[in-house]
């Protein structure tokens, strides 16, 4: 688990503004000086609400997107490392053997023209030259690892449940044998019942297949379930990176105790408990510091002029000014 099988630094993604007459907007900082690294064999999970740059960093990590600055570097197993952000188109194919991506709708991220077989088998056309009989043994395979029939190699994605979709979007995503997944809010389009089966499917393949997984969701009962470590994002940076058991026992950001205190309690005793956790203020807009600044209830001066730096306490990383000091 030691092993750094991507790094990540100072990780920039901006776009520009909306400008207003003639004045020119400022950039939309929808990544903002990210930085983690995501161990060989293990779940990382990168959380929070709607906007915050947890899709946009999925993509620059692919290279999709390519970002305005910073640095992702793979380092893949028997391999030598590469600075993702400098490959060429033909490199990037390369490394797209090793790193692959389950988008979050599998409606969308489907091909509705295309058969089964050919949705999965393009890859494997591609990078090993399968065709014919040895194509199809290969697909039918990949179908069986994902709970669904060789039958299904001839039929098209409008003839399949959501969640059947997403499990072949899961295989496609194996075809290569990579040893990376970016699973971009893979199961928040499912049922209930359907994503705890989709992630019980995806552990077991980790398992079976030594996959590592960078999980990009905005549910939290998810990423506690399913995820090792988490990085919580908020507007476009990384305010709490910690082991999944600690961010949920002692979450040190103003931000992380907000976001958990969101999260719905079916016990009423348990509910009671928690309406002394933090609660955000209203406001919004930009300042030269804490981006959390305008909406958190201990904000000072200090906080809305600096930007704060990384406080590491008891093994979380935290960008809080005041982290630790409560």
């Amino acid at each position: 688990m030691t092993d750094v099988l991507m790094q990540v630094r100072d990780l920039d993604m901006h776009f520009p503004g909306a400008s207003k007459g003639r004045k020119a907007a400022n950039p939309v900082r929808a990544v903002d000086k990210v930085s983690f690294d995501v161990h060989r064999g293990e779940s990382f999970g990168i959380v929070g609400e709607s906007g915050s740059g947890k899709t946009t960093l999925g993509r620059c990590l692919m290279q999709i997107l390519s970002p305005t600055g910073g640095s992702v570097r793979f380092n893949p197993r028997g391999k030598p490392g590469v600075e993702m952000t400098e490959a060429d188109a033909a490199a990037l194919r390369a490394i797209w053997r090793d790193i692959r991506m389950v988008f979050q709708d599998p409606q969308s991220s489907l091909n509705p023209r295309l058969r089964v077989i050919d949705l999965i088998g393009q890859s494997l056309r591609q990078s090993e030259g399968l065709k014919g009989q040895a194509l199809a043994d290969r697909v039918s395979e990949l179908l069986l690892q994902v709970g669904l029939r060789p039958e299904f190699l001839q039929r098209y994605p409008n003839a399949f449940s959501g969640g059947q979709r997403q499990r072949l979007g899961i295989a496609r995503a194996l075809a290569t044998r990579p040893e990376l997944v970016i699973a971009d809010e893979a199961v928040s389009a499912l049922d209930v019942s359907i994503q705890a089966q989709t992630l019980n499917l995806l552990m077991d393949l980790q398992e079976q297949f030594d996959l590592t997984y960078v999980f990009i969701a905005h549910d939290l009962a998810v990423v506690e379930h399913f995820c090792d470590r988490i990085a919580v994002m908020y507007r476009g940076r990384i305010v709490e990176l910690a082991r999944t058991e600690e961010l949920f026992r002692a979450p040190r950001h103003p931000y992380t105790r907000a976001l958990l205190a969101s999260v719905p309690v079916p016990d009423p005793r348990v509910r009671r408990k928690t309406e002394t956790v933090e609660r955000v203020v209203e406001g919004d807009g930009q300042t030269a510091g804490c981006n959390f600044a305008p909406r958190c209830p201990h904000a000072t001066d200090l906080c809305r002029s600096t930007p704060p730096g990384l406080r590491q306490i008891a093994g979380a990383d935290v960008y809080c000014h005041f982290a630790g000091t409560e």
